[in-house]
């Protein structure tokens, strides 16, 4: 590990301006961050301590909630609010790690974990356009079973290893920055980016830039939403295929509902098409089954990971169907 200074932040401004060299880093629970530096992945000059400040959940002037970058991902599973008017929330948060780590990571360290992608990892011995630009993507060919079907590129097809995100992204979060210019807020679909021919370039951050919090807009129908996540082992381990999803049906038909997946990309995948087939059609397995083929025909298989298209289709469907009181 290189040698790095430390210097702990008693406001947001104070934060913003200890991180104006290129190489400053922001520590909240350090759960990704700290490995990433063990690794050499991340090599920074200086860590600037943010895990005292933006620590409350609070209601907002619109009706949702406002919760800070620093609440630890144990407290915002377990609040009130979070628990009852955003139940997909808290169950993804629960299903993301073991509790050790829920009582250490925090809300703005989770947007911006990196991926897990064994190759990103391998500093040795594998090619990397993540880590290394230009250098190619090993994944590709190689060991896929994990990667991307939605929004990959030949340059990268690595996924977004946050369960939290997903159930954010159902909920159109926008988040609130800090930093050099001034304060700004973008929604959370947007905040990551897809790889493209530049996958180093994962979010829409400024340098120095400071997530000071995420706000969960009102939703009228938030309350009847969950999360289910598909993976190898029961406990502690990354999404194969993950769904969060809210619904609101009305005389049999979907009045309005909301669905990302995980898993499948890297950015938390808002499933657009399959909400815009839905609005208006029967709540039935047949309508949520058609709607998920319609948002997963344009995913694309790589040798080891094509079974995630039917496992998607089917969680979907299988998340939908829950929300709707259809017997599983």
């Amino acid at each position: 590990m290189n040698p790095f200074s430390y210097g702990r932040a008693d406001d947001n401004a104070s934060a913003v301006r200890q991180a104006q060299e290129s190489q400053a880093r922001f520590l909240g629970g350090g759960t990704n961050l700290v490995d990433l530096m063990r690794e050499t992945i991340e090599q920074p000059s200086s860590l600037v301590d943010v895990s005292g400040l933006s620590t409350t959940i609070e209601d907002s002037a619109n009706g949702g909630l406002l919760i800070g970058a620093s609440v630890k991902n144990t407290a915002l599973a377990e609040n009130w609010s979070v628990r009852t008017r955003y139940p997909a929330l808290t169950r993804a948060i629960v299903a993301g790690a073991s509790p050790q780590i829920r009582n250490m990571a925090t809300v703005g360290g989770n947007i911006l974990q990196r991926t897990r992608c064994a190759y990103f990892y391998d500093l040795e011995g594998s090619a990397c356009n993540k880590r290394n630009p230009g250098s190619g993507c090993d994944a590709v060919d190689g060991f896929n079973r994990m990667h991307a079907i939605l929004g990959a590129s030949p340059a990268c097809v690595a996924t977004h290893p946050s369960d939290m995100c997903v159930a954010l992204a159902t909920f159109d979060t926008v988040v609130h920055l800090e930093g050099a210019n001034g304060a700004r807020t973008l929604p959370l679909e947007d905040f990551h980016y897809l790889p493209g021919d530049h996958p180093e370039i994962e979010t829409m951050l400024e340098p120095g830039e400071l997530i000071t919090a995420v706000e969960l807009p009102p939703l009228p129908f938030s309350w009847n939403s969950t999360y289910r996540k598909v993976r190898d082992r029961s406990s502690y381990a990354f999404a194969l295929v993950s769904v969060a999803a809210a619904l609101a049906v009305e005389d049999g038909l979907v009045r309005d509902v909301r669905v990302a997946l995980g898993g499948v990309a890297l950015k938390p995948w808002r499933a657009r098409i399959a909400e815009n087939n839905l609005v208006g059609q029967p709540a039935n397995t047949a309508s949520f089954r058609a709607a998920a083929e319609a948002e997963l025909a344009h995913a694309r298989r790589l040798s080891g990971n094509g079974f995630k298209i039917e496992l998607a289709a089917r969680t979907v469907t299988a998340v939908l169907g829950e929300l709707a009181g259809e017997p599983m």
